[in-house]
């Protein structure tokens, strides 16, 4: 019989019901226990794994798209010039195509913003601040034009537009998205070894039994697709408790509401989302398969 037929044999024995060779496998014990709370812790630290990645790109797209639909505009000139610049800023910024707002922030909401790195008990009016306008835009906003006409005719105003705040924000996503794929790998890397493991105590345990079957014409495929299934079949039972738990735990964390301003914020699924964590039996089921069918074949080679 070539490899070939012998893996393909062994992919349907999980679909096909054998009884007789499900006898093979002891029931319980200590690989069935470690079978079932490895999948499920592993599929629980899954769906916490993908709610990072997801939560960490969404909060990036939000606070980039915050960003780019508000510029502000920095006036900082002399005392008998502030007036006039800041008067000349607002004229411009009233002519600009695709500024639908624009308003100088108040000694109020500067004490506000600089509250948390200054204190509150900061005297703004002892300190030579900047005017900043705020200004909110629409798609068709051209920051170049309006930053040349600035410079031209209001020398004292500079234009920020949050580029520079936009790109660290998408590389952090980027690298936190990244880091939530190489978690899943190693989650899966970790539920494969434990099932291995888990798999070569049961065949090391039934290996008189193995011989025994053997001797009354049992092949291997037979033996191997006892182990297969009902390994394949514990890691399937133990994922989805790990995953309904996982987003169980998931519902109860705290939202928006709750951390106005976190980092955190929004760290869960939503919409369609929720799909994601039912890929993760899927994928348990899979890396169980592959990790106990090449134990099992390793392993009945050795004890020939």
């Amino acid at each position: 019989m070539s490899r070939r037929v012998r893996l393909s044999n062994l992919g349907m024995a999980i679909f096909t019901p054998d009884a007789a060779a499900g006898r093979v496998v002891p029931p319980s014990g200590f690989t069935a226990r470690l079978t079932l709370f490895a999948a499920a812790a592993m599929a629980f630290l899954a769906v916490f794994a993908l709610a990072l990645s997801l939560a960490a790109g969404q909060l990036a797209a939000r606070w980039s798209s915050d960003l780019a639909q508000a510029v502000t505009v920095r006036i900082s000139a002399p005392d008998g010039e502030v007036a006039a610049q800041t008067e000349a800023a607002l004229t411009i910024l009233s002519q600009t195509p695709g500024v639908t707002k624009a308003a100088p922030i108040g000694p109020d909401m500067q004490q506000a913003l600089l509250s948390p790195w200054l204190g509150d008990a900061l005297p703004l009016e002892d300190l030579p601040l900047p005017v900043l306008i705020d200004v909110a835009v629409d798609a068709s906003f051209d920051s170049a034009g309006l930053r040349a006409r600035l410079a031209g005719e209001v020398p004292a105003a500079v234009l920020d537009d949050h580029g520079r705040w936009r790109a660290p924000l998408v590389e952090a996503a980027g690298r936190l998205r990244s880091l939530g794929g190489l978690s899943l790998a190693l989650i899966a890397a970790a539920m494969a070894a434990m099932i291995t493991l888990a798999a070569q105590a049961a065949l090391a345990a039934n290996a008189r039994i193995i011989e025994t079957l053997r001797l009354v014409g049992a092949t291997d495929i037979y033996i191997a697709r006892a182990f297969v299934r009902r390994f394949t079949q514990r890691a399937a039972l133990g994922s989805v408790l790990g995953t309904a738990l996982g987003m169980l735990a998931v519902v109860f964390l705290p939202g928006s509401k709750d951390l106005e301003g976190g980092v955190l914020t929004g760290l869960g699924f939503s919409g369609t989302d929720w799909l994601w964590p039912l890929c993760i039996p899927v994928l348990s089921v899979l890396v169980a398969y592959a990790a106990t069918r090449a134990a099992a074949l390793r392993n009945l080679e050795t004890l020939r």
